[in-house]
C-alpha cells in the first residue's frame, strides 16, 4: 500500500468570517490559495517546476505561469486538462500539445493522447504545481485528472503543491454514489454526484483512503483558500469551461448534466447553456423553445438548428439555487422521460456513466418519484459524509 505525506500548510490571514445572513450574497473575502504566495513560492524556488493549469489559474488577472515566471521560478513544462489552456475547447474534444507562443514552453495535454503524465513528460521535474478551479462535481473531469497527476508524481519521485481553491458547489452533498463497477474519467471514485470538497480536500481524502493507484510515495502539500467555508456562495471570476458561462449554469450542472446521457439538449449552442434544456420531440412541455447553432466552445452542438422544447430551470443564480435546493434534482429528467415519444432510446451508455451506476435509469423507468429516487441515496450518501468529515480543511455548510 502507498505511503503519503500530506502536509497542509496554514497561511497567515486564513481566518475565517462570520457567514451572511443574506442566503445570495456572494462572499467576496474568499480568496484562492494562490493569492498568498508568500505560502508557496519558498517551495518552488530553486527547483525544476511543471504546472497543472488552465484559463482559471489566476488571481486578480495574473496567470499563475505569468507570476512564478516573475518570482523567476524555473518552470518547465505547462500541463493542461480537458478544454485546453485557454479553456475554449469543446467538451470531449482532444487536445492537442504544443507551445505557449508567450513563454516558449511546452504545452502538454492531459486530454489527448494520455490523460496521466507519462515519466518521461515529468523528466528533470521536481516540483508538479496543481492549481485549476473545480465546480465540485464527479463527472467535471478535472478531479480525474488529479488523482492521475498524484498518482504520476508519486510513481516518478516527485513532491506536489497543491494551491486549492473553492468549491462553488461546496454547499451540499447529493445524488448517487458511483459504484466501482461503472468507474470511468468521468467517475473514478466511489463519491456522489455533489461531493462538498476543495480540490485540497479532495487529494487528502484520495490519499488517507489509499484510492489511488500506485505503490509509491507521495508528498504531497496543500496549501489551503483563505476565508472560506462550505457554507459561504463564492462567484468564480473566471468561467471554468466554455459552457459554464454563468453561476447559474455552475448551479445547475450537477442536475442538467444528466441529460448529456440522453437525446435532450442541455443548451450547448445558445446563450444558456446548461440553464436549460430541450429537444424537438418535446414540445408539449412548454411553449419555451431554443435553437442551438454552432459557436464558440460548441462547434456541433446536439439538434443544430432544430427547434428544440423545453424549459428553462436557472435563470438566475438565485432562482437556480431555489430550484437546486441543496440536492440533485431529476424532476426535469423525469419529465422529459415521461414526455419522450420513443423510450427505449432515451438513455444511452454514457447515461450510466454519468449517473454513476445503472440504478438510476431502471428507477425512471420503473416510474419512481424523484422524492422516491432521492430517498433511495441516503444510506451511501451517509457513509459518505462520514469518510469526507475526516479531510475537511474548512467549517462545513
Amino acid at each position: 500500500m502507498p505511503h503519503i505525506i500530506v502536509r497542509i500548510l496554514i497561511c497567515l490571514g486564513c481566518i475565517f468570517s462570520g457567514l451572511s445572513s443574506q442566503a445570495y450574497v456572494f462572499d467576496t473575502t474568499v480568496r484562492p490559495a494562490m493569492a498568498v504566495p508568500s505560502a508557496y513560492m519558498p517551495l518552488l524556488k530553486g527547483k525544476r517546476v511543471a504546472i497543472v493549469v488552465n484559463q482559471t489559474s489566476e488571481y486578480r488577472g495574473t496567470h499563475l505561469l505569468d507570476q512564478l515566471l516573475q518570482e523567476q521560478v524555473s518552470v518547465k513544462r505547462i500541463f493542461v486538462p480537458e478544454h485546453g489552456f485557454r479553456g475554449s475547447a469543446d467538451a470531449g474534444a482532444h487536445i492537442a500539445s504544443g507551445t505557449d507562443s508567450a513563454t516558449g514552453l511546452p504545452v502538454i495535454s492531459l486530454y489527448g493522447k494520455n490523460k496521466k503524465p507519462s515519466g518521461g513528460q515529468l523528466a528533470g521535474i521536481d516540483v508538479l504545481v496543481y492549481d485549476l478551479q473545480d465546480v465540485g462535481v464527479r463527472f467535471y473531469t478535472y478531479i480525474s485528472t488529479l488523482q492521475y497527476c498524484m498518482e504520476a508524481c508519486a510513481d516518478a519521485g516527485i513532491s506536489m503543491v497543491l494551491l486549492d481553491r473553492p468549491n462553488p458547489n461546496g454547499f451540499y452533498v447529493a445524488g448517487p454514489v458511483l459504484d466501482s463497477a461503472y468507474a470511468s474519467f468521468v467517475g473514478m471514485q466511489p463519491i456522489p454526484v455533489v461531493y462538498g470538497m476543495t480540490p485540497g480536500e479532495y487529494a487528502t481524502m484520495l490519499a488517507g483512503e489509499r484510492m489511488m493507484h500506485t505503490s509509491h510515495q507521495l508528498s504531497l502539500t496543500v496549501i489551503p483558500c483563505i476565508n472560506y467555508t462550505h457554507s459561504k456562495k463564492y462567484r468564480l471570476p473566471v468561467a471554468p469551461s466554455p459552457n459554464l458561462r454563468t453561476m447559474e449554469a455552475v448551479y445547475a450542472y450537477p442536475s442538467l448534466c444528466l441529460f448529456e446521457g440522453t437525446p435532450v439538449s442541455v443548451g450547448r449552442g445558445t446563450d444558456k447553456p446548461f440553464c436549460q434544456y430541450g429537444a424537438p420531440e418535446l414540445r408539449s412541455i412548454s411553449k419555451h423553445y431554443f435553437i442551438p447553432v454552432p459557436g464558440y466552445g460548441a462547434t456541433k452542438p446536439p439538434h443544430r438548428h432544430d427547434t428544440c422544447y423545453g424549459e428553462v430551470v436557472a435563470p438566475s443564480p438565485e432562482e437556480a439555487l431555489t430550484a437546486i435546493n441543496k440536492t440533485l434534482r431529476i424532476q426535469w429528467l423525469i419529465k422529459a422521460y415521461k414526455t419522450y415519444p420513443t423510450k427505449s432510446r432515451f438513455f444511452t451508455s454514457f447515461f450510466t456513466k454519468l449517473a454513476g451506476t445503472p440504478e438510476l435509469e431502471r428507477q425512471i423507468r420503473a416510474g419512481m418519484s424523484e422524492k422516491e429516487i432521492q430517498n433511495s441515496w441516503k444510506p451511501a450518501l451517509d457513509r459518505f459524509k462520514a469518510m469526507r468529515s475526516r479531510y475537511l480543511l474548512y467549517p462545513d455548510f
